[in-house]
């Protein structure tokens, strides 16, 4: 007969209805249980720009307002990557993706590196769980599974999910790679004509029995389930409400002391706010500053844009409202008095020189600018930082708040508030290298470099020409104006750094 483990039972009990009627009374703990738990919680594409929050005209985050009034709040913090799979990486390793090298669309860090991650440096000692509701961010959970204790698949906590990968726990990237990407991938017309056809066939079916209650319906149509909160390369249906009350659950099964690291698709794109929320933004008048046009843009009039803004702000505020019933819960258990809690996102959004969302490589910040807030268990007063961060400081900061050791590779510093110090003549760097092999030479490439206010981008093999661009961010946090052949001094001081940097990272990856 099979034997199972109480932690067994707590896994297998996490993805089922039952899980919520068990969190209300087991609350699990272990020896050690005094050192601190931390919950580190990601909002896919939350661009810090779009946040009322760090100053945006529209009243999208009270509920993070809220939190801030507890937290260290970081203003000037930075991706290190520019879409989800960099962007998680260097979140997850503490290092730039030139080095860790996920760089390709839904690729994982080299082998080398595989061993270097939060998870295996917090050790046994912590209840380790992972949840990427993004798939690319649970292909980089799947190569880390090892230093897992609990692993939940991105459908978890879902009303609708069709994925064949989540069958396959033993080596979940290569299922995802196999059956979701190759075989069933949502898109113009699937790899497998017949069984791809049929899987959609039956998910379509499986849709039309999702209540549409708040959100925009016209029809009865499978079209009309595109309104529902939604993957759009996954075949993954949720409600927001539902994924906040199932880790709520999952918290609170946890053995303490747990490193808990929650990856949500929201408010990523497709955007869709419940119509409350759209109410709220739609005839208000605002009107963002207008910039040209960019030549790596996908050159889209402004009609379209501000429609997507309107939509993406509302879903903010969506995500927004869902947090502050789960941070209402939290506090009702007195999770947040014996806990660490971290608010951030892998990567931004941009609404403006002829772009919507983050499919580019350009380096301007409402892309790349992402939120920070770090709440310490029983802090009662907020703290604002406004030096710049990076996300490769994440993993170190984490590891001394839990005492542990943290390792000289590391390319990250110790946060500003947690044993480090503001330093805005510390150069900090975002890459993106989608479009090169991840073991090559990085030929084509965009990246930035900030340092003293300043930040320079260089666009690397995109033509005929690469070139560089500066701004003055304290004075021209808009980036309107190009100062690269106007300011000599700064601009060939920062070149001669950031190419440097550069070339010692870009070569083919040893070993």
């Amino acid at each position: 007969m099979i034997r199972m483990s109480r932690r067994d039972f707590l896994k297998l009990a996490a993805l089922t209805p039952a899980a919520l009627a068990f969190s209300q009374t087991m609350a699990p703990s272990r020896l050690g249980a005094d050192s601190p738990n931390i919950i580190v919680l990601v909002f896919d594409a939350m661009s810090a720009d779009n946040l009322s929050l760090y100053g945006y005209p529209r009243k999208t985050t009270p509920n993070f307002e809220r939190l801030a009034q507890r937290s260290n709040v970081y203003h000037s913090h930075y991706s290190a990557g520019s879409f989800t799979t960099s962007g998680t990486a260097s979140l997850l390793t503490g290092l730039y993706p030139w080095t860790h090298r996920a760089i390709d669309e839904g690729g994982q860090v080299a082998p080398a590196f595989a061993e270097k991650n939060i998870f295996s440096l917090f050790g046994k000692s912590y209840d380790r769980a992972g949840f990427g509701q993004n798939v690319w961010a649970e292909l980089l959970l799947g190569e880390f599974r090892s230093n897992l204790d609990v692993h939940l698949p991105p459908s978890a906590f879902s009303i609708r999910e069709q994925l064949g990968g989540a069958l396959f726990q033993k080596d979940s990237p290569v299922s995802y790679y196999a059956y979701d990407d190759f075989l069933y991938r949502l898109g113009d017309s699937p790899n497998s004509l017949i069984f791809g056809l049929l899987d959609r066939f039956i998910f379509g079916y499986r849709l039309r029995s999702i209540p549409m209650d708040g959100y925009p319906s016209n029809s009865r149509s499978v079209e009309n389930y595109l309104n529902i909160p939604h993957s759009d390369n996954y075949k993954i249906y949720y409600k927001l409400e539902d994924i906040f009350r199932g880790l709520l659950a999952q918290i609170q099964q946890l053995e303490q002391p747990f490193l808990a690291y929650f990856h949500l698709w929201s408010p990523h794109a497709p955007y869709t706010p419940r119509q409350e929320f759209i109410e709220l933004f739609k005839d208000d008048g605002f009107e963002p500053p207008k910039k040209p046009k960019h030549p790596l843009g996908d050159q889209l009039s402004v009609a379209p844009i501000q429609y997507a803004r309107l939509l993406y702000d509302a879903y903010v505020a969506n995500v927004d409202s869902e947090f502050g019933q789960f941070l209402n819960q939290l506090d009702a258990i007195g999770m947040l008095d014996k806990t660490y809690f971290v608010l951030t996102s892998d990567h931004g959004e941009m609404f403006e020189r002829g772009i919507i969302g983050h499919e580019n490589p350009l380096m301007f910040d409402p892309g790349l600018h992402v939120p920070l807030l770090i709440s310490a268990p029983g802090q009662k007063s907020r703290s604002d930082v406004y030096s710049q961060t990076n996300s490769v400081d994440i993993l170190p900061t984490l590891l001394r708040i839990a005492g542990r050791e943290v390792p000289a590779w590391t390319e990250g510093q110790l946060l500003p508030g947690f044993g480090g110090v503001e330093d805005n003549s510390r150069a900090t760097f975002t890459v993106d290298a989608k479009l090169c092999s991840s073991f090559g030479k990085l030929s084509i490439a965009s990246m930035a470099m900030r340092k003293n206010g300043y930040k320079l981008s260089y666009y690397l093999g995109y033509g005929k020409t690469d070139w560089f661009e500066l701004y003055d961010l304290q004075n021209d946090p808009e980036e309107l104006t190009d100062l690269f052949n106007e300011n000599d001094s700064t601009s060939n001081i920062m070149k001669d750094e950031l190419l440097t940097a550069f070339n010692k990272n870009s070569g083919p990856l040893q070993g």
